[in-house]
């Protein structure tokens, strides 16, 4: 059974500035690729950045979270860790 790569590609339409369009059109044409390839990188360099930063946040939550909780934790433990001195 062949696999059609159409079904895997979703059409967009997009309303942009024509100042934006003619750059894209120069910049086609020194690169030697489509507006559509040039546009399809550009949202998946910007997305992949978008989720980076969404996956930075996290793990920066995280280790507020985890020191938060190695506080409380030493505080549980300061009267102890006091009459071994």
């Amino acid at each position: 059974m062949q696999h059609n790569l159409a079904s895997d590609k979703a059409r967009l339409n997009i309303q942009i500035p024509s100042e934006l369009k003619e750059r894209l059109s120069r910049l086609s044409a020194v690169r030697r690729k489509k507006v559509s390839v040039l546009v399809r990188e550009s949202i998946e360099e910007k997305l992949k950045q978008f989720e980076n930063e969404m996956f930075e946040e996290k793990m920066k939550q995280a280790y507020l979270d985890l020191a938060k909780e190695n506080i409380e934790i030493s505080e549980d433990f300061r009267h102890s860790d006091a009459e071994n001195i």
